[in-house]
């Protein structure tokens, strides 16, 4: 947490999208990063400790898409939530790391800031929010 807000980071390709989703996640009382792919979302990482949680596309250019993504930060930062959405692919939850969240979308943003506030109060990463 930075300043005792939590820290999303937003990684998708879709400039309006992500543009949404940063303003989303900043209406809903949070701190937003952003990122255009995994290999930018990756260096920000590298470059923060303060980064609670994870909103990522599936589908976007570079050298991994949104789901190994998701895993590579499992195993490499397991404390940091993770959601994972996607417009054109329908994802079963088991294909991602434990205690990740997956939406299709369009989303809604209720949904979205109610799972980011349920991730966020759960204890360990890999736990399933009740």
């Amino acid at each position: 947490m930075n300043n005792g807000k939590a820290v999303v980071l937003v990684v998708e390709d879709n400039t309006l999208i992500r543009m949404g989703a940063v303003d989303l996640v900043l209406s809903a009382g949070y701190e937003a990063l952003e990122a255009r792919d995994a290999d930018e979302a990756i260096r920000i990482l590298e470059s923060r400790d303060d980064v609670d949680l994870v909103f990522t596309d599936v589908q976007m250019p570079g050298t991994m898409d949104g789901i190994k993504l998701s895993h590579y930060i499992r195993d490499r930062w397991p404390p940091v939530k993770l959601i994972v959405a996607s417009g054109a692919t329908i994802l079963e939850e088991s294909s991602l790391p434990a205690g990740s969240r997956f939406f299709a979308k369009p989303y809604d943003d209720h949904t979205i800031t109610d799972a980011i506030a349920r991730l966020l109060a759960s204890g360990i990463a890999g736990d399933s929010p009740t």
